[in-house]
Parts: structure tokens; C-alpha cells; sequence
């Protein structure tokens, strides 16, 4: 799909799995931050599209019960490459840590990304969400104090939150599961639409999937 002449505007938001198990794939994406961008123009340029606009928002999830107000860290979007710095030092202070119990906060880190504030301007947008996790993960029902305010109740509201278009466009919206075939990723890549899932070994820290993957499966939904 050429895009020469349109402009082309493209938002990533990173949900990052950022517990103790998750040591080999942070390093690896903390590795290739900086080379990202020119990585990911190259790829697309040899796919004859050109980004216009990227912006990048990474949100980094834990457990609630386990890590208290530690479970969430946030970066807003950012624009790149103009804001490398910021990107690359926000991923660089990240670190593998806590977790407790194996279920994770995966779909409330989805939920917030769907929220995210997109660039719906340009003469066509790509809006993908990309997971990292090698968790399962809790239920929407489960309650907790450092739960983020406006989360969807269940699991069937997150989907109309995904399937409608109060929140993301229909043509532009995409999303990368880099997770195990378990709850409640399973359901997602079963069920929802233009979802790409590649599934990883669970409690392994997705040390199957290297960087040429991420960025080829990035690349080939944009």
C-alpha cells in the first residue's frame, strides 16, 4: 500500500509486561530503542510506505495487589524521532521486578491504551497496540485501591471497548499480542477483530521472541 504524496500518521502505544520474569525481552527492547525508528522506516520504505507522523506511548504493568502504585508506569505519546530521548531513558529506567502471583494486570493496560489520545489527523492513521506479557491475566472484576479509575467492568465491556469505535477508529486500530495462549489473551485473539497474536512460552519472559520479530510484525500491520 503505497502512501506517496498522503500523509501517513502512526501511533504505537507498548504495553509492557514489566515483572520479574520479564528481564530478556525489556533488555531487548531497552537494546533497540534508539535504532527503532530508522529500523522501522527502513522496513517500511522497502514496503514502499511512509510515515508521516510516529508517535509512541509505553505503558509498563505489574499486579495491583502485589506492587501497589508501583503496578503502572506511564509515558505519554511522544513524537519520534524528534523525542528519542525521552522514549529511550523512559524504557531505559524501566526494570523486572515484582509481579507476585502469575496472573498479571494485562487487560487493564490494554484498556488504558485503547484510551490513549490518537492522532487522528493525516490522510490515513495507523493505531496499533502492541503487548508484551508472559503472564495470564487477572479478571476485570478483581478490585484493587491502585486500580486507574474508568477500567471497563468485565471482560465483555473491554471488548465493546475494542469492537465499537467510541475510543479507536475501526480501519486504523490494530493489535499485537506477544503473549502465551492463556487467559485472557486466548479470547482476545479468538475473538476480536485485527488482532495479530504470536504466541510465547508462558513464565519464560518471551525469551523466544527476538527483536527482527517484533519489528516485522510492527512493520507488516502499519
Amino acid at each position: 500500500m503505497a502512501t506517496q504524496g498522503l500523509k501517513y500518521n502512526v501511533d504505537l502505544v507498548f504495553c509492557i509486561d514489566v515483572t520479574g520474569s520479564m528481564s530478556g525481552i525489556l533488555e531487548t527492547v531497552k537494546a533497540n530503542a534508539l535504532k527503532f525508528y530508522p529500523d522501522l522506516k527502513s522496513s517500511l520504505a522497502e514496503k514502499d510506505k511512509n510515515v508521516d507522523s510516529l508517535r509512541i506511548r509505553v505503558i509498563a504493568f505489574r499486579d495491583f495487589e502485589a506492587d501497589g502504585s508501583k503496578a503502572l508506569e506511564k509515558l505519554d505519546f511522544v513524537k519520534i524521532p524528534e523525542d528519542d530521548s525521552k522514549f529511550n531513558n523512559f524504557v531505559k529506567g524501566l526494570t523486572p521486578d515484582g509481579g507476585g502471583d502469575e496472573p498479571e494486570n494485562g487487560l487493564e493496560a490494554v484498556a488504558l491504551a485503547i484510551k490513549s489520545e490518537w492522532d487522528n489527523g493525516g490522510d490515513r492513521q495507523r493505531h496499533i497496540i502492541v503487548v508484551w506479557s508472559d503472564a495470564s491475566t487477572h479478571p476485570l472484576e478483581k478490585s484493587s485501591s491502585h486500580k486507574p479509575s474508568g477500567m471497563p467492568a468485565n471482560f465483555n465491556e473491554l471488548t465493546d471497548w475494542w469492537e465499537g469505535q467510541t475510543y479507536m477508529s475501526r480501519t486504523a486500530k490494530r493489535l499485537i499480542l506477544f503473549t502465551p495462549d492463556a487467559t485472557a489473551w486466548t479470547d482476545i485473539a479468538t475473538h476480536w477483530e485485527s488482532v495479530i497474536h504470536v504466541p510465547s512460552k508462558a513464565g519464560e519472559g518471551l525469551a523466544d521472541v527476538d527483536y527482527k520479530t517484533i519489528l516485522s510484525t510492527i512493520v507488516n500491520s502499519i
